[in-house]
């Protein structure tokens, strides 16, 4: 499927799954999260996506209470059977330029893992955290060439995202993303940087997006920026990009759902 759809992302519902705590390597011996108590189960928001005319999703994995395989062979099943395409795993954690770099790297192998259990076509991951120094960029460039490669074998592809210090410009991740010569994809997320020149450094990277987070700003007031929103979905269609728009407003809501819908009502003008 290449084409420019509606998506959501399980941290759109954050609150509605309860709001679980963001899990790191060293958090547990095994770096998996432990059972949390949800407002809504995980299983249950297949069918809630489908209710709401959305076809594709992305999970962060801190919103897995389980990485048995029962559980995620019934997760699989409720995402067949909603019709739900699952985009991608989220790894939110880990540092691929930092001083414990091997235990990050197997941490995110076995989330990669997880990914391929749960038939996720991608899994994006922390290009780093450090500066883009020279030193760092290299370390990240040499390990997400190995992720990438350990992923493939598992039937997914491996993507980064223009996100803290290693990608916070468009020359690291262009950079980046040069030297790895089409192994690794990018997640272009349009709230990750600020300021009136950000358009100009979204259209600098936008040839590499294959999948966008359209990060809608609701602000303090709980008002839909829909300029700012209308812009950036502009500026990807107009660069040729065909992949999913993982709708995730930014803000605080009773209801995480009327945000996504009307998010939704916007982004749905830029869709094929």
């Amino acid at each position: 499927m290449n084409r420019r759809r509606l998506s959501v992302s399980s941290w759109s519902l954050h609150q509605t799954l309860g709001g679980m705590r963001v899990t790191e390597p060293g958090d547990s011996p095994n770096g998996f999260p432990t059972t949390h108590k949800s407002a809504l189960p995980l299983l249950e928001l297949p069918r809630q996506v489908a209710h709401h005319g959305i076809e594709t999703l992305e999970l962060c994995h801190f919103h897995l209470p389980s990485t048995e395989s029962e559980y995620l062979a019934q997760l699989r099943e409720q995402l067949e059977l909603n019709r739900i395409e699952l985009w991608s795993l989220l790894i939110d954690g880990g540092n691929l330029n930092g001083p414990q770099t091997k235990r990050d790297f197997e941490w995110i192998c076995r989330w990669i893992e997880v990914a391929a259990e749960l038939g996720a076509r991608n899994t994006r991951v922390i290009a780093g955290q450090g500066p883009p120094t020279n030193e760092n960029l290299c370390a990240s460039i040499k390990q997400l060439g190995r992720l990438a490669d350990f992923a493939s074998e598992r039937g997914v592809r491996l993507m980064t995202e223009n996100w803290f210090s290693t990608m916070g410009t468009p020359a690291s991740v262009r950079r980046v993303l040069d030297e790895l010569n089409g192994k690794v994809d990018l997640c272009l997320d349009f709230g990750n940087w600020s300021g009136m020149g950000k358009y100009s450094d979204f259209v600098s990277i936008a040839k590499y997006a294959t999948s966008c987070h359209a990060r809608a700003d609701f602000g303090m007031s709980g008002l839909l920026d829909e300029g700012d929103f209308r812009r950036c979905l502009t500026l990807m269609a107009a660069s040729d990009f065909h992949g999913p728009f993982t709708l995730i407003p930014s803000g605080r809501f009773d209801d995480e759902w009327v945000a996504i819908n009307q998010s939704a009502r916007v982004a749905r003008a830029f869709c094929e």
